[in-house]
């Protein structure tokens, strides 16, 4: 099992150094409502009893990612293939309809 992905993570993905710590402020949010859509979008979680894969930390960090540099697109962020192709298999919830 993994984690979800750090700060220091998504700087990398986004290619800030480790020791720009000008974002900080602005990325941390942009994180956390990245790991709440994973959660989301996967339906049933546990915050106590379920624990992100690899795939669902990569689908955080995508979507963080998205979120980063693309805020005005983020609604449409789900529809992203590499962030679909993470999350694949791993919905506990359908819509219905």
């Amino acid at each position: 099992m993994m984690e979800w992905p750090d700060l220091e993570e998504l700087k990398q993905v986004l290619n800030l150094g480790e020791d720009n710590t000008d974002w900080d402020l602005t990325l941390e949010p942009i994180l956390a409502s990245a790991i709440r859509k994973v959660e989301h979008d996967v339906g049933i979680w546990d915050l106590y009893e379920d624990l992100p894969d690899d795939a669902l930390s990569r689908a955080a960090l995508r979507m963080a990612e998205l979120m980063a540099l693309r805020p005005e697109s983020a609604s449409e962020a789900d529809k992203d293939p590499v962030y679909r192709f993470h999350l694949f298999g791993h919905r506990k919830r359908f819509g219905i309809g």
